[in-house]
């Protein structure tokens, strides 16, 4: 079962991968690419054998060096299961996407961030085939953000350290000052964050006093028109997200399809018309079996 504190854990990823992207190169200390170009990918890795094999999140990053795909994967305890199935996944996306993946792995805990973070070797001992290294954040390289300045400068990190720390005694102090920078931006993504902060948190005294902070942003929040604006913003993104990955492969678009995509209203199957733009050689092609 999928849990909230999983959800919150990788849906961050895809509502802001550019602060993401930021806050990966501060904390991991790596020189991520700028991205150009950003779109989720469909998270099923399934053959037709009848193995289910699925990711937590997916999400395509264009850069002027290249393609990247993060592969997000929330880990609330150690599993030895994924010790083969993470190589998979990686292999099995460098060969269908023809792009690089990275593996980030998150978790509230700091038994299981030592766990993922070691190498994965297959082969002889001292001279493996395949080495797999995950990226991961946890408690322990995510610092503790309890100063508005310092959320301000940078939101997104300031929310993985409250999701990070959600179960240790620093979770309450840093709900304050990241309630306070969220009330500054734009009411859409602060509730989009402050759900995610919520479902992210565990214990019970910092949920209540989170939920204490954001009865403003609740209130917008549920307001109907905010609803359909959100809907409105992604049936957008996912618009422009199948547009933008022909138009980069050089793929001629005829007017046609640009106004069939954009009159479309139905997110599933724009979702699937997002990830076959990745792999057709005719703009025509990405209607193929539908029946809409």
């Amino acid at each position: 079962m999928v849990s909230s504190p999983h959800e919150a854990l990788h849906q961050i990823c895809q509502k802001d991968t550019e602060g993401m992207i930021r806050s990966f190169r501060r904390l991991f200390h790596v020189p991520f690419p700028e991205p150009r170009a950003i779109s989720v990918v469909n998270t099923d890795l399934t053959e037709i054998a009848p193995v289910e094999r699925r990711v937590d999140s997916l999400v395509r990053v264009d850069t002027d060096e290249g393609a990247f795909l993060l592969v997000l994967e929330s880990q609330g305890e150690k599993d030895d299961r994924k010790r083969g199935s993470w190589p998979y996944y990686l292999a099995y996306l460098h060969e269908k996407y023809r792009c690089e993946p990275v593996l980030i792995v998150m978790t509230q805990s700091r038994a299981t961030a030592r766990w993922a973070a070691q190498p994965i070797r297959f082969g002889l001992p001292g001279s493996a085939s395949l080495v797999v290294r995950p990226l991961v954040l946890g408690p322990d390289n995510v610092p503790v953000i309890a100063d508005e300045a310092e959320v301000a400068r940078d939101v997104t990190r300031a929310v993985f350290s409250a999701i990070t720390h959600g179960k240790g005694r620093d979770a309450a102090a840093i709900l304050e000052p990241l309630a306070a920078v969220l009330e500054t931006v734009d009411p859409d993504t602060a509730m989009v964050f402050a759900e995610l902060v919520e479902s992210g948190l565990v214990d019970d005294q910092a949920k209540k006093v989170w939920k204490e902070l954001m009865m403003p942003v609740n209130y917008f929040f549920k307001n109907p028109v905010a609803v359909k604006l959100r809907e409105e913003g992604r049936l957008e993104e996912r618009t422009a997200s199948v547009l933008r990955t022909l138009d980069r492969r050089h793929i001629d678009v005829p007017e046609s399809v640009r106004q069939r995509v954009r009159g479309c209203t139905d997110p599933d199957l724009l979702q699937i018309w997002v990830d076959r733009a990745y792999d057709v050689t005719e703009a025509a092609d990405l209607f193929d079996d539908d029946k809409a």
